[in-house]
């Protein structure tokens, strides 16, 4: 990095500092560029990557052929490879997808093939007597058995994934928020706020900024408006289960429109937690409404009818970046390069809702494809 009058010159700046803005970070350094990542949090993984279900999905839900069922298969083979290298924690513990009524039984079974079009080629179909052998407090009529499904230390992951990049000489710094940007001569200069605001110049620029990506895109001066979609936030809540759940595998019902059910998950200790339910909103407001267990005990006694009264606490939400809104089909990951919006070096990514974490990896690789090789002096 070379300092120059009033701005600082550097190959790559990365905005975000969450899961995939670090394995995009990480792909570049490797790459040979030089990287800062911009953080306007105070350290990492502070939003999205911080509040989700830590779950490694097996790639089955997604529409054949999109980027999500493309990078989620490839991603989760990465993923558990890289955590095996770097020692990150993780448990791969299975997954059923379970059916509570007959009428579910054909879109398990829609899933089941849609899943193993996908490449996901390790799915069981499980009868009722099957899935009980598994789970023997679990009431179902059918179920799918995901054995490559996991869960992992989603921070531990992202220290990781920090560590690579500060060994390929990249750096990170927080409190830093992008306020604009505009592209002059090949290269991007960038007004950054903070305790000491500046201008930095570089020849690419990578939005991962996750909830604020489309508005992070609607800064940068040259982009054309129609490549900026409008954000739409939908948040999910979690509660927690008092006492130890009857469960050694997640459970997930047959999904629904906007996410994939109230389901339950288990964390690296083995406590149990439920979650997310839906509720779009129109502001980013973390605080869980106690009221919503009533809609928990619900969802959940149906395929748990033995979950006790008042065993369920708020825990935790999270606000899933869509850029499809109630009532329409479910966006795909948008990775928006020169190719899209005719911007050299400026690659924005949006919509990387679930499975997002599984995907990091190889949503880094796909980034990376789109850029020409890294400049060499």
């Amino acid at each position: 990095m070379s300092a120059g009058q009033g701005s600082v010159d550097i190959d790559c700046v990365v905005v975000g500092a969450g899961v995939v803005g670090l394995a995009v970070a990480r792909a570049l350094a490797m790459s040979g560029r030089e990287v800062i990542v911009l953080e306007a949090g105070e350290g990492i993984g502070t939003g999205i990557s911080s509040r989700n279900s830590e779950v490694i999905h097996a790639g089955i839900y997604y529409p054949t052929g999109s980027l999500k069922a493309q990078l989620c298969v490839e991603g989760k083979h990465r993923l558990y490879a890289f955590c095996d290298e770097r020692g990150v924690k993780y448990q791969r513990l299975g997954k059923l997808i379970v059916a509570t009524d007959e009428a579910q039984r054909s879109a398990l079974q829609v899933l089941l093939e849609q899943g193993r079009r996908n490449g996901v080629d390790d799915l069981q179909w499980l009868e009722a007597s099957e899935a009980q052998a598994l789970e023997p407090a679990l009431v179902c009529v059918a179920a799918l058995w995901s054995p490559s499904t996991g869960i992992v230390d989603s921070h531990g992951l992202m220290l990781a994934l920090q560590g690579d990049v500060e060994a390929g000489g990249g750096s990170l710094v927080f409190h830093t928020p992008l306020l604009s940007a505009r592209c002059i001569e090949q290269t991007f200069e960038l007004h950054i706020g903070g305790a000491e605001p500046m201008t930095l110049r570089c020849r690419e620029l990578i939005n991962c900024a996750g909830l604020s990506a489309p508005d992070v895109a609607s800064h940068i001066a040259g982009l054309p408006a129609q490549h900026v979609p409008t954000a739409r936030l939908c948040k999910g809540s979690y509660f927690s289960f008092s006492g130890r759940a009857p469960f050694r595998h997640l459970v997930y019902p047959a999904p629904e429109s906007a996410g994939l059910g109230v389901h339950m998950t288990l964390d690296l200790g083995g406590q149990a937690r439920f979650g997310p339910d839906v509720e779009w909103v129109g502001a980013v407001d973390y605080r869980v409404d106690p009221a919503r267990a009533d809609g928990f005990y619900e969802a959940i006694r149906r395929y748990w009818p033995g979950l006790p009264d008042n065993s369920l606490q708020p825990a935790y939400s999270g606000i899933r970046p869509k850029i499809s809104g109630p009532g329409e089909a479910a966006a795909d990951f948008c990775i928006s390069g020169p190719a899209e919006h005719g911007v050299p070096g400026l690659v924005n990514l949006f919509g990387i809702e679930s499975p997002g974490l599984t995907s990091c990896l190889a949503l880094a690789e796909r980034v990376l494809k789109t850029l020409p090789p890294a400049h060499t002096s």
